[in-house]
């Protein structure tokens, strides 16, 4: 048996212990690159640990720590109850809106990961405060990162078509741009209908102050002391913490407690000041957007950093903020990506590309990388897994029986809507962002959302993309 067939079998056995006897991925999967890499590869301790991803490490931690004290010192509330006012209550358009942000952040040049690390966890807290879908609000904003992330100006779409140009093969920029514009659209429309987004429009427009719950208007909210007082009103009944409110006419999630630095009463119902701490706080978010995407700063060091001072001048706020950082989820990501290191120092994955593009039927062996694409995407760089397969791709196009400009957009397509895959740095940022959910639940949703993705795309854009001969 080949080195390289027992590297993915390994990985297989991995997937099975993980989901059968419930244990951490990410430590299985560091197991299997030291028993690989030293058994296999005779790889040394350098070479294992070269595949280890820091630069993703870092974001994890930065991110999930910066917003941590965001969510400890009310900063994402008072976000949550603005963006509410913004689109007038409709809490259905708030998935949209996150969309369509990420969608141009990226299009105008962020990086995806950048983009879904400042737009994440400001939607998962939305979501959370209002009742919906997290793997909605999670997959739409990594779809709107994929929408706009093949742009002319745009990182992905200036590295894939300077491959084409390389490989000189015939390109068209607005083509690939269009094509995964519209793939993720249409994607996120299936998505919304699908998971709860007929439901939002249904409940019709909301207030910042009740939760997201027909039935409590302006007028009907409760007040309470936060932590350990009571309220009363005529919208419904709620807790929060050990204090509660009490009143009739339906039930209110148990977010919806008075905070003791927030204002009661009157017609606007409940606000959230704005204090010197939270000031700080959308300061330091400010300066996270303007350094990573003005100054092309690392988002992960710089959300470090700017955590460290909002630390150091509220230790209060910050204090069980290093506790809420991710870290399951940190040793789950790193974990496989380890071990995909290790398979790409093997040569596996240029093994499997190479076996595929040596078959001799054209279309076969397109739809084939389109697979391949997607499947090591799905624990890979993208843009990284493209710049190896297309090259694979020239000679079968050179017989002239494949369209260049489809395949190269069907291959890019393939290769970035998986990015919902919990093991991708997207997915891995959405997974970590979400405050107050099952993390497991989750990420079983996101790993069966992101294999559904997997099995799906890739032969949907072979049949839109390459069939037809586009290029």
């Amino acid at each position: 048996m080949s080195p390289e067939l027992i590297s993915i079998l390994v990985l297989v056995v991995v997937f099975v212990i993980a989901t059968t006897r419930s244990v951490n991925m990410g430590a299985l999967a560091f197991a299997a690159a030291f028993g690989v890499g030293t058994l296999v590869a005779d790889l040394d301790a350098d070479g294992i640990f070269a595949g280890f991803p820091g630069d993703l490490f870092v974001v994890l931690v930065g991110v999930t720590y910066l917003f941590a004290i965001a969510r400890a010192n009310g900063t994402t509330d008072w976000l949550v109850h603005a963006a509410v006012r913004l689109v007038r209550g409709r809490v259905a358009l708030i998935p949209w809106v996150m969309f369509a942000l990420t969608g141009a952040l990226t299009a105008i040049g962020a990086v995806s990961p950048a983009a879904v690390a400042i737009v994440a966890p400001i939607a998962l807290s939305f979501a959370t405060r209002y009742s919906i879908s997290p793997l909605l609000m999670g997959t739409m904003v990594v779809h709107g990162a994929q929408a706009g992330g093949f742009s002319p100006i745009s990182i992905y779409g200036s590295i894939v078509n300077g491959i084409v140009e390389r490989e000189k093969l015939p390109g068209s920029e607005v083509g690939l741009f269009l094509a995964s514009l519209v793939a993720n659209l249409l994607i996120a429309a299936v998505l919304f209908a699908v998971l709860g987004g007929r439901k939002l429009w249904a409940r019709g427009a909301v207030t910042p102050e009740d939760g997201g719950v027909p039935g409590r208007g302006k007028a009907s909210a409760g007040t309470g002391t936060g932590t350990d007082g009571a309220g009363t009103g005529t919208g419904g009944t709620g807790t929060g913490g050990t204090g509660a409110g009490t009143g009739t006419g339906g039930t209110a999630p148990a977010a919806v407690a008075v905070r003791p630095d927030q204002e009661t009463g009157g017609a606007e119902g409940t606000g959230i000041r704005l204090n010197p701490a939270r000031i700080a706080t959308l300061v330091a978010l400010v300066a996270l957007v303007v350094a990573v995407l003005g100054f092309d700063l690392d988002a992960g060091l710089t959300a470090v950093t700017l955590a460290v001072v909002l630390s150091t001048a509220w230790p209060d706020d910050s204090r069980r903020a290093v506790g809420e950082i991710a870290w399951s989820t940190v040793l789950l990501i790193c974990g496989v990506l380890t071990y995909v290191g290790v398979l790409e120092e093997m040569g596996t994955i240029t093994w499997a590309g190479e076996g595929v593009g040596g078959i001799g039927v054209p279309l076969l062996a397109a739809v084939l990388l389109c697979y391949i694409g997607a499947i090591v995407s799905a624990f890979a760089s993208s843009v990284g897994i493209m710049g190896a397969l297309i090259p694979l791709a020239v000679p079968f196009l050179a017989q002239g029986e494949i369209g260049a400009v489809g395949m190269v957009a069907a291959l890019a397509v393939s290769a970035t809507v998986v990015d919902v895959s919990p093991f991708s740095t997207n997915g891995a940022l959405v997974l970590a962002a979400a405050p107050d959910v099952d993390r497991d639940r989750f990420f079983r949703q996101l790993m069966i959302y992101g294999g559904i993705v997997v099995a799906a795309v890739p032969v949907l854009a072979w049949l839109v993309l390459v069939v037809p001969g586009f290029g």
